[in-house]
């Protein structure tokens, strides 16, 4: 009888935990995605605006997007890619972190698509927030176009709010992301299904010929028309970015329960509201609601788009904490939110990036309509880098053939395609934005990545090899260092070289220490590594040892809570006369030694963002003593 109402209790508490990871899924994952009706079929009738839409092009539309949602989303990410993990994240950076440990070959080229890939998605997250929030305020101007003249303002009060909020955290807040989310997406599946009986001929709009027979006859017209449809599926790359917060289950039953029906059964609202009545084509999403709730509505839209803003944020600060461990990105400081979930963080530097990009983006372009147009080009680009990089998956990890792996992804990969030739006929109505954005965030990535090998390779010419240096060091001579008592810890990227603190700190003090550390900090190709696997010990003398700490590209790089597992591991030393020692280098530009004089400045422009290797290894302050150097770079 005990046994069993303890696996009932366990079966419940599961149960329990899974629904939490539902609603948070909905709210979180589908927060995006699930505020494109909003503008996305508007700006698609926009073309047909100006001699009125007829009947088949209304159905060819909606089903056009309801088959991109259909085989972008449903096939190729909550099907395929969600398979596709790092021991259970996902992401861009994350697939590249995958690859790179799998094979070496190509290296290069998947490194540039990964870069490409990180700064499409951080342009996204501009696009993202200013784009929902306009949509859903200029939904009052329905109500009275008294309110026209204050969206501007009041969306830049509320992007204000959002980003200054984002230092305190969002784990009070997350807990009311997805009953609101999933009120909204109930609202909207009940709108749609409400209108739909306004026309049931749009029920035709379910079989995909409707779609391609529209796509063939629409000529020119039609690529423009399909960059707007496109923007159904905006958001659907935070499904695969978010596989590790909620896992596969959640995520797909979400998708299939609620969120699919949902949009589908308001797009097809929309095309019925339209088919009976062409003047709703100015904006079908709101008119799907009587008179007396549009305001309503437009609260409810409003918080779902803030949500929306949230999840692309929060998702930019983890690209970017991958991308720092990856070494593509200095090191920022990065601030945990979350006492029990380490996803939750803040990157001030990056907060206050997305909040200048988002105001600008608000201000310059002044409306959602406007703004719509240089949506797509980032989301389009990153499927298709994400593509591009499952093509390797398939066939590295998980061993299928060049041919059968190409027939699987070559049908995904030109239907992207053309959608990325669609959104590109909008550069010059403000696609050009998000191009913009990406290629400055590339050549920063480049830059960083090209400038920490140029210092690494410079700093390697004048290294000694630790063994050599032991023993030298070690030999009896009249000009051996004065030995001091207590345990000196070293600092170094390169483990089997002698750190340069350390040879600074004899150089300048002529002091060595009883005991001995060389200290490697090294990030995994794994976003977590288990503590019996975290630290590695190796004895080289009686007064010298190395250690290394082992961190997955996820976690919290914190050498102070890592001391006692270093303890465990045979290291035994005392914290109050143990003292830590890092290098400070100042670089100095010189464009006759290595990298071009514009990137040799950007390279030491980036640096001085970086926080202190204290800061962010998190040493104990007390126990810390940095030695400056100057490099000529």
């Amino acid at each position: 009888m005990t046994t069993t109402t303890h696996s009932a209790d366990h079966d419940g508490a599961d149960s329990k935990r899974f629904l939490v990871l539902l609603l948070g899924a909905i709210g979180v994952v589908y927060g995006d995605i699930g505020t494109s009706p909003l503008y996305a079929f508007r700006e698609a009738l926009r073309p047909f605006s100006h001699d009125g839409v007829t009947p088949t092009e209304v159905i060819g539309l909606i089903s056009l997007m309801i088959w991109t949602l259909t085989i972008i989303v449903t096939f190729k990410y909550v099907l395929f890619l969600l398979r596709a993990d790092n021991e259970g994240e996902g992401g861009t950076l994350s697939l590249l972190a995958l690859l790179m440990k799998k094979t070496s070959r190509h290296a290069t080229i998947f490194f540039f698509a990964g870069v490409i890939g990180a700064a499409l998605f951080i342009g996204d997250a501009m696009i993202t927030p200013a784009l929902s929030v306009l949509s859903a305020l200029e939904g009052m101007k329905l109500v009275t176009p008294v309110f026209a003249p204050y969206v501007l303002p009041i969306a830049v009060v509320i992007m204000l709010v959002l980003f200054l909020m984002q230092s305190v955290g969002t784990a009070s807040v997350s807990k009311l992301f997805g009953p609101i989310t999933l009120v909204w997406f109930l609202v909207m599946g009940v709108a749609g299904l409400w209108h739909i009986a306004d026309d049931p001929a749009i029920f035709a709009a379910l079989n995909p010929l409707y779609a391609l027979d529209f796509i063939t006859h629409a000529g020119f017209v039609g690529l423009v028309i399909l960059g707007a449809v496109f923007l159904t599926v905006t958001g659907a790359e935070a499904l695969y970015a978010d596989l590790g917060h909620f896992g596969r289950k959640p995520i797909q039953v979400a998708w299939f329960a609620v969120v699919f029906p949902s949009l589908a059964l308001n797009y097809l609202g929309q095309g019925a509201l339209v088919l009976a009545n062409p003047q709703a084509a100015s904006d079908p999403f709101f008119l799907l609601f009587p008179e007396w709730a549009i305001l309503p509505v437009v609260i409810l839209a409003t918080a779902a788009t803030i949500i929306a803003s949230q999840a692309v944020i929060t998702g930019a600060f983890s690209l970017a904490r991958q991308a720092i461990h990856l070494g593509f990105l200095p090191r920022l400081e990065i601030c945990f939110t979350s006492a029990s979930n380490t996803g939750q963080i803040y990157v001030p530097a990056v907060n206050m990036v997305l909040l200048i990009g988002v105001l600008a983006l608000i201000l310059s372009f002044g409306s959602s309509e406007s703004l719509a147009t240089a949506y797509g080009i980032s989301v389009t680009g990153a499927m298709v880098v994400t593509t591009v990089l499952s093509f390797q998956f398939l066939r590295v990890v998980w061993g299928w053939k060049v041919v059968t792996a190409f027939a699987v992804l070559l049908p995904l990969l030109l239907l992207e395609s053309v959608f990325l030739g669609a959104n590109l006929l909008k550069i010059h109505d403000g696609g050009y934005v998000p191009v913009l954005i990406a290629a400055a965030l590339m050549v920063m990535m480049w830059t960083w990545k090209k400038g920490t090998l140029l210092v690494r390779d410079k700093v390697a010419q004048s290294d000694i090899p630790l063994r050599t240096f032991i023993t030298s060091i070690e030999r009896p001579s009249d000009h051996a260092p004065v030995n001091v008592p207590g345990t000196a810890i070293f600092l170094t990227s390169v483990p089997d070289m002698t750190p340069g603190v350390l040879l600074h700190n004899l150089k300048h003090n002529r002091v060595l220490h009883e005991h001995n550390v060389v200290l490697n900090v090294k990030t995994a190709a794994r976003p977590y590594i288990p503590d019996a696997e975290r630290v590695t010990i190796e004895k080289l003398s009686d007064r010298f040892i190395t250690i290394q700490l082992l961190f997955g590209f996820m976690e919290d790089q914190n050498v102070t809570k890592a001391l006692p597992l270093c303890r465990k591991a045979g290291f035994d030393f005392e914290i109050m006369s143990t003292s830590f020692y890092v290098g400070r280098r100042k670089l100095v530009g010189d464009p006759n030694t290595g990298l071009p004089g514009w990137q040799d400045r950007l390279f030491i422009a980036m640096a001085g963002f970086a926080i202190d290797p204290s800061d962010y290894f998190q040493l104990p302050s007390n126990r810390v003593v940095e030695i400056g150097e100057q490099m000529i770079i």
